[in-house]
């Protein structure tokens, strides 16, 4: 038996990129996953059913208070909670004098606010027993970036959620959070980030973007008994792009 064998597991962003792989990896590993996602994350679940695992399709704006409280009594339907891993997120690049405060508030709203209400609803459901919460942060939470600072504020925020639950919900729940250096996804595309910067990811010491597999399986690390003491850290997870 697998050590998730019938753990249910809420996975946030679900859809693509690093959410897609961690519900992925938790689903081969034998959780029944939650897969949560604004859009509908359906091709997730299917891949999990289809390697024989166990999953079910959330659509969630992290942001709004009801779906996730909706998300959560889903959950609750599968069983009692054991980990969550919020991966909802969104970035933007673009000029301080060109940020309007609408796109400062998009980017807090998903990646901030969202963070704190996934994790105050895993936090609640696994209050008073053994669990885990991993949020997915940045590894540009450590250090300022021209062009990015609302998503630099953001992921900085995410950190100081982790390091506060992390304190306030010890022993029982291990909170944590990864902060992945660049990484081949759909936030990697033209839309998102310019030409110039995308060379510039690859300056760092591995000189490759890590694959969302990679950070997939930290998060199953962390979610697992080999992590026990471990909480309250931000993880990089990076090829070196910033060592704190």
């Amino acid at each position: 038996m697998n050590w998730l064998d019938r753990q249910t597991v809420v996975i946030t962003g679900a859809g693509r990129g690093i959410g897609a792989a961690c519900a992925q990896a938790f689903g081969a590993a034998g959780a029944e996953v939650m897969c949560a996602d604004l859009n509908d994350p359906a091709d997730t679940v299917r891949a999990i059913q289809d390697a024989g695992g166990q999953a079910k399709a959330v659509q969630c704006d992290v942001s709004d208070e009801g779906s996730v409280l909706s998300l959560f009594e889903e959950a609750a339907k599968a069983g009692p909670l054991n980990a969550a891993v919020n991966c909802a997120g969104i970035i933007d690049e673009r000029p301080l004098l060109k940020t309007s405060a609408a796109d400062f508030d998009r980017m807090i709203a998903v990646n901030l606010r969202g963070s704190f209400l996934v994790g105050r609803e895993a936090l609640r459901a696994m209050q008073g027993r053994k669990g885990r919460l991993i949020m997915v942060a940045s590894d540009l939470a450590y250090y300022g970036r021209e062009t990015f600072s609302p998503y630099v504020a953001s992921k900085h925020g995410v950190l100081g959620l982790v390091r506060s639950w992390a304190k306030e919900f010890a022993p029982e729940v291990l909170v944590n959070a990864l902060c992945p250096g660049p990484i081949d996804t759909a936030m990697l595309a033209a839309e998102h980030m310019s030409p110039e910067w995308r060379e510039k990811e690859l300056s760092i010491p591995l000189a490759r973007f890590g694959q969302p597999e990679e950070i997939a399986q930290m998060a199953l690390f962390l979610a697992g008994p080999n992590a026990n003491y471990i909480t309250g850290q931000g993880i990089g997870v990076n090829g070196g792009s910033i060592m704190p």
